[in-house]
């Protein structure tokens, strides 16, 4: 349920955006991320750090968007937030010797993994993250906005959803297996 409830006011925004323009895209992106941060305060107890983070970026950037009429802002909002989570894991890791991806997938469940694997999942994070700036720079710069609006509507959420499925199966390797024939 979290997890589709995060969709939600991007999914407003490609409709919009194809249906009707882009200040109205903006205005409904911005009034769906409140009403979606709203219902996750109230439902879970409170508001992660990282989506506090976007909803931020997402009204600050929509109203620039909403009030010039530019999608310009929204496709910065896409190239900062990611430079921003990329520099975050790197610094936290080799400035403060903390690893962000091990202090995420570790903390609501005891997920014991080697030191290299965290140190390898923090990297590959961050180059993702990394990847994705850089792919929104490009088709954001040379590419027509009814193409990045698709990008980051659909191009994001499945690199996003690969990029998930590879952790997944990276970490795997390394979880402790259950013994079939042991029947407690």
């Amino acid at each position: 349920m979290k997890q589709l409830l995060e969709f939600i006011p991007l999914i407003l925004f490609f409709a919009v955006y194809k249906l009707v323009g882009i200040r109205e895209a903006a205005l409904t992106l911005m009034i769906a991320t409140v009403i979606q941060l709203l219902i996750l305060k109230i439902k879970y107890g409170k508001v992660e750090k990282q989506q506090l983070i976007m909803g931020v970026a997402v009204v600050f950037f929509g109203a620039l968007t909403a009030y010039f009429n530019q999608l310009e802002y929204l496709k910065w909002k896409v190239t900062i937030v990611y430079a921003i989570f990329a520099l975050v894991l790197l610094i936290s890791r080799y400035g403060f010797n903390k690893n962000l991806i091990q202090l995420m997938l570790s903390k609501d469940q005891a997920l014991e993994l080697p030191e290299r694997v965290w140190h390898n999942l923090n990297l590959g994070w961050a180059a993702f993250f990394i990847l994705c700036m850089l792919i929104n720079i490009y088709i954001s710069q040379y590419l027509s906005d009814d193409l990045w609006v698709d990008f980051k509507t659909f191009g994001i959420l499945g690199m996003t959803l690969i990029a998930t499925v590879i952790t997944g199966i990276y970490i795997y390797r390394y979880l402790p297996q259950v013994n079939k024939n042991n029947k407690e």
